[in-house]
């Protein structure tokens, strides 16, 4: 990642994200965990659920949520085991979704188009190196996003009488 001059004085924050979905489509949850090193690794954890959704759409949720609740802008190291995520950034996915009218390279409409517009405008506000883990590979940090995830996402299928 290149850091911009500005960006040096932007605070660091290490942010983990995650969605789980079942079925999918179904009840879905995402969880998410900021770390602000510069702050004696202040953490904060997040997570929520949807009734009807997908595990991608979650995916995107755990990392605009994280960024959402950045009080300020910041340097981010955002670590996420979607390569749907990941690649949409570093593979430049988005720019030619936009350039093509938000239409993939088959001509289809872009899926999550509301989402993606989201992190785009999220992402002009802070300087976000994105890194693809392994998940369920006993990243601490990643597996605690999932049971997040999950554990939001049981606790709305309880709520709504559903498995």
């Amino acid at each position: 990642m290149t850091v911009r001059p500005a960006a040096a004085s932007k605070p660091l924050v290490h942010i983990y994200c995650d969605g789980a979905c079942s079925p999918n489509p179904g009840i879905g949850g995402w969880g998410a965990v900021l770390i602000a090193p510069e702050h004696g690794n202040h953490r904060r954890e997040l997570s929520g659920a949807e009734p009807n959704t997908t595990n991608n759409r979650m995916e995107l949720m755990g990392a605009i949520m994280a960024l959402r609740a950045l009080k300020r802008p910041s340097r981010v190291v955002l670590h996420t085991d979607s390569q749907y995520l990941r690649n949409a950034f570093e593979k430049r996915w988005l720019a030619s979704w936009q350039r093509n009218g938000w239409r993939t390279a088959q001509k289809q409409p872009v899926l999550n188009q509301d989402l993606w517009r989201e992190l785009l405008e999220l992402s002009a506000v802070h300087d976000i190196e994105w890194r693809w883990v392994r998940g369920h590979a006993g990243i601490a940090e990643n597996e605690r996003c999932d049971e997040l995830a999950v554990a939001a996402r049981m606790e709305l299928a309880a709520k709504l009488g559903r498995r």
